[in-house]
């Protein structure tokens, strides 16, 4: 446990960044197919079923990484856990049950009578609908501090509507490299669309949170911190004015050269987004209450989790890898016979 230095430092440290790391691929992978279900009532009948063919392969491994998250949570960060789920405890129920409508109304979709087809297409947005809004308001209840007071309820229920759009927006940018031909075209608008919420959204959350605590104001204005922090706005600011001009550039095309731009802008600005929050609450898990090193699990837990880890991580990695490749292209006509 010396090999890397003290235990007690170096082993809550790794298990906060891979829990880190499972957040940021979580809101990116389950973020796409979350917001192709939110969608939905936008396509007529056969573009849903092309939606639905466009995250089929993956949205069930893309939750496998919250699970990761939760896990690495419950176990390296038992305090932590304990006081996050108790504060989020009714947000949490809302998006579990979210979840579950979703993968039941996918299932049902596709084996239910055609006359029930379209119940199960609205539970499917619904659940989509249930698991995005709650998501956001987690979000906008953490920045705020865990603590219920209506200020802090409003801005996290204005969180969870900016988090909704930003979830369609990059759904949409999916669905642009996904398709090609009229669904295509409606994908591209509706990105377009979805742009300012994300500026919003982002803007939002950046602006507030070092007004939570003095130490985040000092870490993020302080002199020369504001200096190297600098690229982290700029870059931003940046990426949005790409992702526009790709959107109003890109024309429908079966090619798919140039589709995929928005898709990885958005990742991008998802990943600038979590590094400012990650950096603005660095060491506490629990906001302004408690840090990774007073939280984390005895370093003899600690170092049998991460052999374990070891083995799993790469795992999840290989087949979610796996699974993009095989499914790689177009998404084709829907069949399940």
């Amino acid at each position: 446990m010396h090999l890397f230095g003290e235990p007690t430092i170096w082993l809550p440290y790794t298990f906060a960044l891979l829990m880190g790391l499972s957040i940021l691929i979580y809101v990116v992978l389950d973020g796409f197919d979350l917001g192709v279900g939110l969608l939905m009532p936008l396509a007529d009948e056969a573009e849903k079923d092309r939606l639905v063919a466009s995250i089929g392969p993956f949205w069930d491994a893309n939750e496998t990484w919250l699970v990761l998250a939760i896990g690495i949570l419950l176990v390296a960060f038992p305090a932590a856990h304990g006081v996050i789920l108790t504060a989020l405890y009714l947000p949490v129920t809302v998006m579990l049950f979210g979840l579950i409508l979703r993968g039941v109304s996918f299932e049902f979709r596709a084996k239910a009578p055609i006359t029930q087809k379209r119940f199960w297409n609205g539970a499917f947005f619904v659940g989509s609908l249930m698991a995005s809004l709650s998501q956001g308001f987690m979000l906008g209840m953490y920045v705020m501090g865990l603590t219920w007071t209506l200020p802090h309820v409003a801005f996290a229920l204005l969180s969870a509507i900016f988090l909704t759009v930003g979830y369609s927006c990059i759904g949409a940018t999916w669905v642009i490299g996904k398709t090609d031909g009229a669904l295509q075209a409606k994908a591209i608008r509706w990105a377009s669309g979805g742009i300012w919420g994300v500026l919003i959204g982002i803007a939002a959350i950046s602006l507030a949170t070092p007004f939570v605590s003095a130490r985040i104001f000092e870490k993020w204005f302080s002199f020369p911190a504001m200096l190297y922090l600098a690229p982290l706005p700029i870059l931003s600011a940046m990426l949005l004015v790409t992702l526009w001009r790709s959107l109003n550039q890109l024309k429908p095309s079966p090619d798919a050269r140039g589709t995929w731009r928005p898709f990885a802008a958005v990742i991008a600005l998802f990943t600038l987004a979590f590094s400012g929050m990650a950096y603005s609450f660095y060491p506490y898990v629990v906001p302004e209450q408690l840090t990774i090193y007073e939280s984390a699990s005895a370093p003899e837990s600690l170092i049998i989790i991460l052999v374990g880890t070891l083995f799993v991580l790469p795992t999840i990695l290989g087949y979610t890898a796996l699974s993009y490749y095989i499914f790689r292209g177009k998404a084709t006509e829907l069949r399940y016979d």
